[in-house]
């Protein structure tokens, strides 16, 4: 593999984004006997990080909705569609996989997905993915249930490109909403997530099974944002004529029941996320393309096609599943992002082909912070950027751009 003549763009701020070059390193490594710490089947993270969480950690992180349905429907989605690969195709360089995502060029089309209490799966938690992310020069989106804060997070990320995601509180709270966004615009955060599908947590029974909410708990494990909020903290001594350090467990479910405060916002409440983030807005959780078009008639500039990978809604539809038709009804309008599922190269692949323009990592990443913390987070984004490289290579496409991968590229496997 002669991965050190590829032709591509260098947008890196940590080096050139050469995704392929891992697997050389590793070859390379070889012939010395050195084997790599972690391994490459990407399959096998779940149950290598399994045996290594606690049974809390492991039912928080593994575990999904009722009977888990809709998680296994994310999976079963991909194997329905497969690559068509053209041969001789004359191509004189590797794929190019840099993508224009709102207003900026990227040199990947993958970002890491928010996902909160990441303390409970490594001591140093949301700082050792952000810093994992800036170094694999992948986007970082961060969770608001992090375990750690907002400028902390931050200060890891360093020059990295990062999103912050928003628990919404109800409309009673708008102004710990404007200061957790006044925060994170202030940190460096250039996009503003809103997750649409969890104002309550949804039935969740490998939680429940062990009795473990992370958010209740006495410490500052998925609260952090909110302790280290100074009007979340100033209106706790308000209400409780005590300061929040003293009674870190009701501080824990206030800020849990203003995060998830059980019911939903309403379509017209976007207009005040608008006049508070200056900054680009995508809606995370559309399943439906009526709800799709509802949000491109909205001043923002994405959705995120999510399932929050099947740990809301059991039964629910899958979202590759319904990722075309979401395409098909607004892609024209505003940006269409994937997410719930994702575990291989080729299934970013698929993704991208049927219209998305951007794939949110969740759990895979997760393992691999369980696996080996920073270094574990860096293996499992090279290692999938290199299968994502090489499964375009080889199938004969160019590009990410959509004149390069499109459903052309696909076939259902019923139709064969």
């Amino acid at each position: 593999m002669t991965s050190h003549n590829h032709h591509r763009p260098n947008m890196a701020k940590h080096g050139d984004p050469d995704p392929i070059a891992y697997e050389k390193e590793i070859y390379q490594k070889g012939l010395s006997y050195s084997r790599p710490p972690f391994t490459f089947n990407a399959l096998d993270w779940e149950s290598l990080a399994s045996e290594r969480m606690s049974a809390d950690s492991r039912g928080y992180c593994i575990g999904s909705a009722g009977t888990g349905e809709t998680g296994r429907k994310n999976r079963e989605a991909f194997a329905k569609w497969s690559i068509q690969p053209s041969r001789l195709t004359g191509s004189t360089s590797f794929p190019d996989l840099s993508v224009s995502v709102l207003g900026k060029k990227l040199p990947f089309p993958i970002a890491i997905a928010p996902v909160g209490v990441q303390k409970i799966f490594n001591p140093d938690g949301e700082l050792a993915s952000a810093r994992a992310a800036a170094k694999e020069d992948v986007p970082y989106i961060m969770s608001t249930a992090s375990s750690a804060s907002i400028e902390e997070v931050a200060e890891a990320n360093g020059d990295g490109e990062r999103w912050f995601q928003l628990y919404w509180p109800s409309r009673e709270n708008d102004n710990i909403t404007i200061s957790l966004l006044e925060r994170a615009k202030k940190a460096g955060f250039s996009a503003l997530i809103v997750t649409l599908d969890t104002y309550i947590l949804g039935w969740r029974p490998s939680d429940m099974n062990n009795g473990y909410n992370p958010f209740l708990r006495s410490d500052q494990i998925g609260v952090e944002i909110g302790f280290s909020d100074p009007v979340f903290r100033s209106k706790f001594q308000s209400k409780h004529n005590v300061s929040l350090d003293e009674n870190l467990g009701l501080a824990a479910a206030e800020w849990t029941r203003t995060i998830f405060p059980g019911t939903p916002h309403s379509w017209t409440d976007i207009a005040f996320l608008r006049a508070h983030w200056s900054g680009p807005i995508i809606l995370k959780g559309i399943q439906t393309p009526s709800d799709a078009r509802r949000a491109a008639s909205l001043d923002i500039q994405g959705i995120i096609v999510s399932n929050h990978g099947g740990r809301q809604v059991d039964g629910g539809v899958s979202s590759l599943g319904v990722l075309p038709r979401i395409v098909d009804a607004v892609g024209d309008e505003l940006e269409v992002w994937f997410d719930s599922g994702i575990r291989c190269g080729a299934d970013i692949v698929k993704a991208l082909a049927l219209g998305a323009k951007m794939c949110l990592i969740g759990r895979p990443y997760v393992y691999g912070l369980v696996l080996g913390g920073e270094d574990g987070v860096a293996h499992v984004l090279k290692a999938l950027l290199g299968d994502t490289e090489l499964t375009m290579h080889l199938a004969g496409i160019k590009s990410v751009r959509k004149d390069d991968l499109d459903r052309d590229v696909l076939i259902r496997e019923s139709d064969l």
